[in-house]
């Protein structure tokens, strides 16, 4: 099946707000999800997801398993092909981005960069991934099913595919992943509470009292679980939260960098323009002209 077609089969209960269907050894597509029960159709390629917006309980049933878990903005999950699933359903509203793999990419990758067998590669199953790197690699990619294409996008998009597959290759493998183990966290209705307060609140000082009075729980005990509960410190969580509402806003080249500073809580353009850059290796305005087509990569570029 082609992988251009493959997520109008499976995603038939959600809306598709654009795609890519033309880039080697990928397939791209920005989704919207409804509350309510979705299509499990059993997967045909190698599928990494991205939570963009919204999230809520999921509740999964499949491969013998049962499960209910918190999916947030920032959260990732892979999806191998074959992966059977009876039961999906979710909570509440959610925007996703899909990335369809060919065999090939991981295949071609194993044998020219890593010196592995390809009968040997299989990537796990993974869900609710806190992993940045992960994010970061992929989510540039929603930016560009949202534009005309470049003549800059092949560079661009051959160099993700290449970190992406070093990515899944170095960790994600079944003879590498292990599931972290399980340990008493929030309960995932308090740390959706939590979330909630956090995405209303980016553009003001967001204090720990006032997160831990969102769980009804201490600020000492808070901190602990919310760093099981989501792999990430309160602190860190927030800025990653606003570092990823201003990459969505800089690619619709709307507001100044000024107003986006002060739409997203970071206080100022110079603080706006060391949290960004630390988070990405970009500055705003190099992030902003690359998403927009109007970089000249060659001063991107370091030897």
């Amino acid at each position: 099946m082609a992988l251009a077609t493959y997520g109008d089969q499976k995603y038939q209960n959600s809306e598709k707000l654009a795609e890519a269907t033309d880039l080697p050894s990928l397939s791209i597509e920005h989704r919207k999800f409804e509350a309510g029960r979705q299509a499990t159709k059993i997967p045909t390629c190698t599928e990494v997801i991205l939570l963009l917006a919204g999230g809520g309980i999921v509740y999964r049933a499949g491969n013998g398993e049962v499960q209910t878990s918190l999916a947030r903005p920032g959260m990732s999950y892979l999806v191998p092909v074959g992966t059977h699933v009876t039961h999906l359903e979710l909570s509440d509203k959610m925007e996703c981005l899909h990335l369809y793999l060919s065999p090939t990419l991981l295949d071609q990758s194993a044998l020219a960069d890593f010196d592995v067998d390809p009968d040997k590669v299989q990537i796990a199953r993974a869900d609710g991934l806190a992993d940045q790197v992960l994010f970061h690699i992929c989510s540039p990619l929603r930016d560009l099913v949202h534009r005309p294409r470049q003549p800059t996008d092949a560079l661009f998009v051959e160099g993700i595919q290449v970190a992406l597959a070093a990515h899944l290759l170095g960790h994600y493998t079944i003879d590498r992943w292990r599931p972290p183990a399980r340990s008493p966290s929030l309960d995932p209705r308090r740390l959706q509470r939590v979330l909630d307060y956090i995405e209303a609140s980016l553009g003001v000082e967001i204090r720990l009292e006032e997160l831990a009075a969102q769980a009804c729980i201490s600020p000492y005990h808070f901190s602990r679980l919310f760093r099981e509960a989501t792999g990430l410190s309160p602190h860190r969580y927030v800025i990653d939260r606003r570092v990823q509402a201003a990459r969505q806003e800089l690619a619709r080249d709307n507001l100044s960098l000024v107003e986006i500073a002060l739409e997203f809580g970071f206080g100022s353009q110079a603080n706006f323009t060391r949290v960004f850059r630390k988070a990405t290796s970009l500055t705003p305005g190099q992030y902003r002209e690359l998403c927009c087509g109007r970089v000249d990569v060659s001063g991107l570029l370091r030897p």
